[in-house]
């Protein structure tokens, strides 16, 4: 949501329009002893120039601070219609009415995504997070590409603005937020917005796209919690798809969910009853009562298990990766909250 220069200068020369109207009405009182209701008509009739006629015979000074109120109000009411011609003309009415929409729904929106940037990277991102339910919020400064996107009915709210901008920023809601995507192009941008928005949320999980190899290390000393350079994943992904085509279409068709009905979920054991915490996976039969399979395991410290064994016991911190299909997943979930 961008601060309109031009509603700025609307804002201003209105002031201005009233200080001259109130500075006309006392200098009248003042100078030719009118009643306030007398002053005010003549400052309104010596403004608009519709050529009544005073009220009585003005004093000298009385038709020279005329005069200086009749130049003034050339300069200032001039200023105002052309300005609000513009404001009117080149969308930027539409522009407020727009913005003041998307502050109200921002006003309640927490544990949300921002994602900087809808460029190619930054629109599947937006997709994928609409698809895992995520509520997303997207910043970008091409008002073409928003109102593409918005016409498409891209379930997320979109604010134009540039991403650098710490008032858009918490226009986005970044307090509230639990992650930002940064896909901007150019890595100093990208280096810039980890850098904000690390400041304003010490907790959020931030995600940037990096250009440069080189830039890796500087968006992670910055903030940034992952780095991903889109060419060399892309790299690795063709070379796979000479060496192992068959593994690699396997793993997309589960992170995509796309042909195949199956889910590979993410659970937080912080969420689980207390109850569940030093268990082992043995213990859970998870396999046997939901069908779904424990592939992996994210430990406190940060170490990662793959086909963690039975004696594996959960920690509070730890993490769970069910690979199954969406009714074992949801069946595990219920099973395991609820024991």
């Amino acid at each position: 949501m961008i601060i309109s220069s031009k509603k700025t200068n609307i804002k201003i020369l209105s002031l201005l329009f009233v200080l001259l109207v109130f500075s006309g009405t006392i200098g009248y009182m003042v100078i030719e002893g009118y009643n306030v209701i007398n002053a005010l008509f003549m400052t309104i009739i010596t403004i608009s120039t519709v050529g009544y006629g005073t009220i009585r015979e003005l004093s000298d000074l009385g038709i020279f601070f005329t005069i200086l109120l009749i130049m003034s109000s050339f300069l200032i009411v001039g200023l105002v219609v052309q300005n609000f011609y513009r404001y009117i003309s080149e969308g930027e009415f539409k522009k407020s009415l727009r913005n003041s929409k998307i502050k109200r729904k921002m006003k309640n929106m927490e544990n949300h995504v921002i994602v900087c940037g809808y460029g190619l990277n930054g629109s599947h991102a937006t997709q994928e997070l609409i698809n895992a339910h995520e509520k997303v919020v997207v910043i970008d400064e091409n008002q073409k590409i928003i109102e593409n996107a918005e016409s498409h009915n891209v379930n997320a709210i979109f604010i134009l603005g540039d991403a650098r901008d710490e008032e858009i920023l918490e226009d986005a809601g970044i307090y509230q937020a639990k992650a930002i995507i940064i896909a901007l192009h150019v890595d100093a941008d990208n280096l810039f917005v980890v850098l904000t928005a690390r400041d304003l949320n010490p907790k959020l999980k931030i995600i940037s796209r990096a250009v440069e190899d080189s830039s890796e290390r500087k968006l992670r000393r910055a903030g940034a919690d992952y780095v991903i350079l889109p060419d060399s994943v892309g790299g690795i992904k063709m070379a796979k798809l000479v060496s192992e085509p068959d593994v690699l279409e396997f793993l997309e068709q589960i992170m995509a969910k796309s042909g195949i009905s199956v889910n590979l979920a993410e659970i937080g054991c912080n969420e689980l009853p207390e109850i569940n915490i030093g268990k082992s996976l043995g213990d859970l039969n998870i396999r046997k009562h939901s069908g779904a399979n424990v592939i992996g395991m994210k430990l406190e410290d940060g170490t990662y298990i793959f086909n963690p064994g039975a004696n594996i016991k959960i920690e509070r911190k730890s993490k769970l990766f069910i690979l199954g299909t969406p009714d074992q997943v949801d069946l595990f979930k219920k099973m395991i909250e609820s024991i």
